[in-house]
């Protein structure tokens, strides 16, 4: 319950923070869809990651869908790097298939 709460109390400093810094408003323009007219595999990241910082999870994964396996597979390779584990390749790269296909499956969606 007490990590709830801090949780909680956390959420509501990220946003504090944001909107103090106006976070929204320095986001980088994606400029193969400036140049080209059309959208890149990481199109709706920075929007994704913001959603994830303000706590609107469904929000973050409709944006960006492959954010929760990308965070997954950062978040290993952080743990990985400080507690060994016996089977990190196969975990990483299985990690690293999912992201990927994610991230196609969304691009070849975004086209249909």
């Amino acid at each position: 319950m007490v990590i709830f709460g801090l949780l909680i109390y956390l959420q509501m400093r990220l946003k504090a923070l944001i909107i103090f810094l106006g976070l929204e408003s320095f986001m980088l323009p994606c400029f193969t869809k400036q140049l080209l007219g059309v959208d890149c595999p990481g199109c709706g990241l920075q929007r994704s990651l913001l959603f994830l910082i303000k706590g609107e999870f469904a929000s973050a994964f409709l944006m960006y869908p492959a954010i929760y396996p990308m965070l997954a597979l950062f978040a290993f390779l952080g743990f990985n790097k400080f507690y060994p584990v016996k089977h990190s390749n196969t975990i990483t790269i299985t990690l690293m298939v999912a992201t990927v296909s994610f991230i196609l499956t969304n691009y070849i969606l975004k086209f249909i």
